[in-house]
Formats: C-alpha cells, sequence, structure tokens
C-alpha cells in the first residue's frame, strides 16, 4: 500500500513522463536490450523500428501514474496488458529488470528534473504496479492451463489450409500437431505465433485474432501481409506466411488470450471494421448468431476496394441464411470493377449522417476494429451520435491501446 506522499508526488509529476513519453520510451529500449538481448524474442521488432512499441510502453506509464491512486479508473488498459503478457509468456522475474531499466531511463531525460525523491517514489510506484500485474498474470497462466484443451507455453500447430482471401489477406487454418481437443475460446480473441526465421537471431511473436467460430477443431486466422514502404520497414511475420509457409508446416502457438469479446445479451448489436479488423468481428459475427438467433446484427465493413476485400463471400452468405443479420460494404477507392458490379454500398467514409440512414436508433453495442486513424472516424461519428461510452467497445492492432488521445 502507497503511503499518501508517493501518491501525491507520482500524481503530480506523472504528466512530466506524459510529455516526454517518447523520448522515455526509447531510452528505455535502448538500455532494456542491452542489458537483456533474449527479450528481443518477446518484443515485436517491426514495432520497434516503427517507434510505436515506444510510445505505448510510456503512455502505459504515464497511465498508470495519474490513475495511481485509483487503478481501476484503467482496468481496461491493465487487462489488456496482462493478457497480451500471458500470450507471451512473461515471466515474475522479468519486471525487476524491467522497473530498474524504466527508471534509468526517466533520469537519463529528464536529468535534474527529478530528484532522488521522486525516483524513490516511482520505484514505489512501479513495485506496487507490478505486483499487480504478476498476482493478474498468474491466475491467467493457471486458468488456461485448466481449460479443457488448455495448455500452458508454446503447442504446435500444422497449417492444414492456406486460402487466399484478397490481394493482401490469406488465411491459415491450423490444426494441434498432437490432435488432442482444443480449448473453446471466446469471440475476439487471438492466438499468438512464434516464428523463427532463417537468418534472424531472434524469435518473432505475433498475435493474429482468430477469425472463425468457436468450437471447430482447428483454429483460423486471417493475415494480412505488411509491405514496406520508404518509412516504414515491412511485417518480417506476416511476410513469412504469406511466402514461405505452407500447408503441413508446423508453427508454435500460445492459448487464445484477450479482452476484446462480446456481451451475451439480447441488445442489438452494429459490428463495425475496416481493413484486416475484419478478423475478430467475423469470429464476433458467427458465435452471436449462434448464442442468439433473434438478435439483430449489423455488419459492416469498410476497404479500400473489392481486391483487397477479405472474406466478402462468407459475410454475404451468413447474410442470405440469415434474418436477424444486415451487412453494408464501404470502399474508400472503389475499382470500375466494383461499380460495374455494384460490390459496395456506400463510397467514401463514414458519417453519423450515414449511420442515422442505415440505423433506426443509436441504442445498440457498437463493437468495432481496424487501423487506429479508421477507429478514431468511426469513434468521432459515434459519439457525435450520442451513442454512450459503454455502448462502444474497440480493439487496436497495436501497442498503442487508445483512440483518444
Amino acid at each position: 500500500m502507497l503511503d499518501s506522499r508517493t501518491i501525491e508526488i507520482v500524481k503530480s509529476t506523472a504528466p512530466v513522463l506524459g510529455e516526454n513519453s517518447h523520448a522515455i520510451g526509447v531510452r528505455f529500449y535502448e538500455l532494456l536490450f542491452s542489458k537483456a538481448p533474449s527479450l528481443y524474442n518477446i518484443f515485436n521488432q517491426t514495432n520497434q523500428q516503427r517507434g510505436i512499441q515506444q510510445d505505448a510502453l510510456a503512455y502505459a506509464v504515464y497511465m498508470a501514474g495519474e490513475h495511481i491512486d485509483n487503478l481501476g479508473a484503467v482496468k481496461g488498459m491493465v487487462e489488456r496488458v496482462t493478457e497480451k503478457h500471458r500470450a507471451l509468456g512473461v515471466k515474475a522475474e522479468q519486471y525487476p529488470i524491467v522497473g530498474e531499466t524504466l527508471l534509468e531511463a526517466v533520469k537519463d531525460v529528464l536529468g535534474d528534473g527529478v530528484n532522488e525523491e521522486i525516483m524513490e517514489a516511482w520505484a514505489r510506484a512501479y513495485q506496487e504496479i507490478a505486483t499487480i500485474f504478476i498476482d493478474i498474470e498468474s491466475e491467467l497462466y493457471k486458468q488456461v492451463e485448466q481449460e479443457v484443451g488448455g495448455w500452458k507455453g508454446l503447442r504446435s500447430f500444422v497449417i492444414d489450409r492456406k486460402i487466399k482471401e484478397s490481394n493482401v489477406i490469406t488465411s491459415f487454418y491450423l490444426k494441434p500437431q498432437d490432435k488432442m481437443p482444443l480449448p473453446i475460446y471466446q469471440a475476439g480473441q487471438y492466438i499468438t505465433l512464434q516464428v523463427d526465421i532463417e537468418g534472424d537471431q531472434y524469435s518473432h511473436m505475433r498475435h493474429y485474432s482468430l477469425s472463425d467460430a468457436p468450437g471447430n477443431d482447428y483454429y483460423r486466422i486471417s493475415v494480412k501481409r505488411e509491405d514496406g514502404t520508404e518509412e516504414t520497414p515491412a511485417g518480417k511475420v506476416s511476410n513469412y506466411l504469406h511466402q514461405q509457409a505452407g500447408e503441413g508446416d508446423v508453427l508454435q502457438v500460445t492459448a487464445p488470450a484477450g479482452e476484446f469479446t462480446v456481451a451475451t445479451e439480447s441488445m442489438p448489436l452494429v459490428l463495425i471494421s475496416g481493413g484486416v479488423g475484419i478478423t475478430p468481428m467475423m469470429s464476433m459475427l458467427k458465435n452471436a448468431i449462434h448464442e442468439n438467433q433473434a438478435r439483430e446484427i449489423t455488419f459492416i465493413h469498410a476497404a479500400q476496394n473489392g481486391e483487397v476485400h477479405a472474406l466478402r463471400e462468407e459475410i454475404l452468405e451468413i447474410t442470405r441464411q440469415h434474418d436477424n443479420v444486415t451487412s453494408y460494404f464501404i470502399y474508400s477507392n472503389p475499382t470500375e470493377q466494383d461499380r460495374q458490379d455494384g460490390n459496395f454500398d456506400k463510397e467514401g467514409l463514414i458519417e453519423k449522417e450515414w449511420f442515422e440512414t442505415i440505423l433506426d436508433d443509436n441504442r445498440k453495442d457498437f463493437y468495432f476494429c481496424g487501423p487506429i486513424p479508421f477507429m478514431k472516424v468511426v469513434n468521432n461519428a459515434l459519439q457525435e451520435w450520442g451513442v454512450p461510452d459503454q455502448h462502444r467497445q474497440y480493439e487496436a492492432f497495436s501497442p498503442v491501446s487508445t483512440i483518444e488521445e
């Protein structure tokens, strides 16, 4: 339990850490990997190169400090981080070096801006936060291991089928090599792959949403190939899966994880996706139909055009088979073929006014997933329409877990 003076110091200095979050994040990872290079096997090296991981870490520290006297206020962030830690196999014994290095990075960046009292307060705060995370993660490890078909650590899966879904997205149907049962996951969750690529010194771990209904004898992931640009490197694992991994190959997988799941209730449901954000939405759609055949479901997917629109026919078939499901496709840059074939319902972007034309009211549960700029547009439109916070849930495919900042 932290004393009042420690809480006062941490809360008053948290904004300074927030203002310097990027520099602190950069310095932290420089120091961490020099001390413990084996941690390269856990952290996403592509996100390191893009600078995303650095911003995410320091933002999380700032939020924890801001709410150090009421960590329940950042419950969503805590759940998200602990789920990912469990999926990555983070161990309790790794927390001390992270804390030590984080404080060192803060001191290096802020210099004379932090005195000994401030550093000691943040050290005590980190220990308090680390203990909470360790306890939660310990329970998560126990839970997943005790489930029917559950496992701890890595399990070997065979690529049973590899199906091209669009010009940039391919689905992989994975079956356990030991042919033992699989645990029933919650729609919206993800699995984590550990991949060793020839020529790379360290392993790569990546989270991929499960894109099919729970309860099958396989796990399906639908992976977007991340091509590089002049500013950003290509995705190591996505390109490996698309170009090198084939049917019959074996992948190492950790058990399903994640807190982005749909509540099983009768309130009308609206699922909104952009690009590869369709993956958890497909699982949610199929599961929601299974759970309640009468629940009103609206499925909205936004893509650049038909060439990159994955799982289109699957959505249309579901819509044809179930009277309670309505689907809409939005293309920001449709091809001439899209126009000729009538492949989309709206051209451009999602707007509040469009929601009002297709939905009778806003008393619904909205779930959305996709690139962060897309989700900001959706979130702003829903806010303008007066949809309460508790009825707007989202998942970011990025270490940066908020779209509000």
